[in-house]
């Protein structure tokens, strides 16, 4: 990979220093420029606010620690992203009362003004039987993900704000607010929050990484989207669109669970089984949701207190795809409130256990007031 430099926002011990009859320490002219290569161990400093200039990538052996309150803004354009290559690590240690934000630095910022958060870790994918699979970073190529590490360690992601994600180079290379690449069980991400991106809010590629506490708000494509072998958890998860919602994709959907990537090797060991449990998926808009709930491709999922509310999809809860339908396996729990279902309510022609439980409430709100949205 070409490597680029890297301005950081940092004042390293020792640098500044006043003589001993100084009464005060002068303010040194610090840059606040983030771009290029991480190898080493690299501290933010949440008095500064931080502007992504370009792609910052943690390389093998680089840590990346951002400390509670930091705010990050990126420049408007594709190559304005964050990507933590495999032996990389990213702490972000943000709290209820001081989250970590990464932002567009836009005055009138919108939906795709930058690239997102890539995490590529070295745990399982699908492929073929007998083969440690890899995959290549879709925006990318030269950098890979996978592996047959499950426990693999990425580092740490709490209390992080990801705000006008999603920016494409092209409708097949775009950016998502958070992608986990091959993410290892080792890594923890908790109390995530991401609005106003394009394309999807989350995608799973591969991977045994957990999730809990996640909230997605007006994802221009999925809200929670899984391909490629994920076997991970995510628990109490929150999706919504706003009233004024629309879209520009054409198939948008509230959880899109697809076993392979893109259905095209039906023939793959080590397809996507999942959990998710306690959650919730309401369209406020007058948009149409594609499906609240698409399992397809192989995947099989495992989905417990789901509950849907309010506006109209096509299909509710939908197991069939072209490429294939999803596992026979899969169970769902699921109730809705106030859905004008414009299709079926269930399809599940292999006859999986969906039951529909009128008890299910879906995700605990409670824990989502630190981002100061309102339920």
């Amino acid at each position: 990979m070409k490597k680029t430099i890297l301005y950081l926002l940092l004042i390293p011990f020792g640098l500044f220093s006043c003589k001993d009859d100084d009464e005060s320490t002068p303010t040194p002219d610090v840059k606040n420029e983030l771009s290029g290569d991480i190898s080493t161990e690299v501290t933010l400093d949440p008095n500064i606010e931080y502007k992504l200039t370009g792609s910052l990538l943690v390389v093998e052996g680089g840590k990346l620690r951002i400390p509670a309150g930091t705010v990050i803004k990126a420049e408007k354009g594709f190559n304005k992203y964050i990507l933590v290559e495999q032996g990389g690590q990213i702490f972000v240690n943000g709290t209820a009362d001081k989250p970590v934000k990464i932002t567009s630095a836009e005055a009138n910022p919108k939906q795709g003004d930058w690239g997102g958060l890539i995490i590529n870790g070295k745990a399982r994918l699908s492929g073929p039987a007998g083969k440690v699979t890899t995959g290549t970073t879709e925006i990318n190529p030269s950098v890979i993900y996978g592996g047959d590490n499950d426990s693999d360690n990425s580092g740490v992601l709490e209390y992080l704000i990801l705000e006008y994600t999603g920016a494409k180079s092209s409708a097949d290379i775009e950016h998502n607010g958070l992608t986990l690449n091959g993410v290892g069980s080792g890594t923890k991400i908790e109390n995530i929050y991401i609005p106003y991106g394009s394309d999807d809010a989350v995608e799973w590629f591969g991977g045994s990484v957990n999730v809990k506490n996640l909230l997605v708000v007006d994802s221009d494509d999925d809200m929670f989207d899984v391909t490629q072998g994920w076997t991970g958890t995510l628990d109490n998860a929150y999706g919504v669109w706003k009233s004024g919602y629309t879209s520009t994709e054409g198939d948008p959907r509230g959880a899109e669970l697809d076993g392979n990537l893109d259905g095209n090797t039906p023939g793959d060991v080590n397809q996507s089984d999942f959990i998710l449990k306690n959650i919730t998926i309401v369209n406020e808009s007058d948009f149409e949701m594609q499906d609240a709930v698409k399992v397809r491709r192989g995947a099989k999922a495992t989905i417990s207190n789901l509950l849907v509310k309010g506006g109209s999809t096509t299909d509710l809860i939908d197991l069939t795809d072209g490429k294939g339908n999803g596992n026979a396996g899969t169970v769902i729990d699921y109730n809705f409130a106030d859905v004008v279902i414009k299709g079926q309510e269930v399809k599940n022609p292999d006859n999986a256990d969906i039951t529909k439980n009128s008890a299910a409430t879906g995700a605990n709100t409670s824990v989502f007031g630190w981002t100061g949205y309102k339920f």
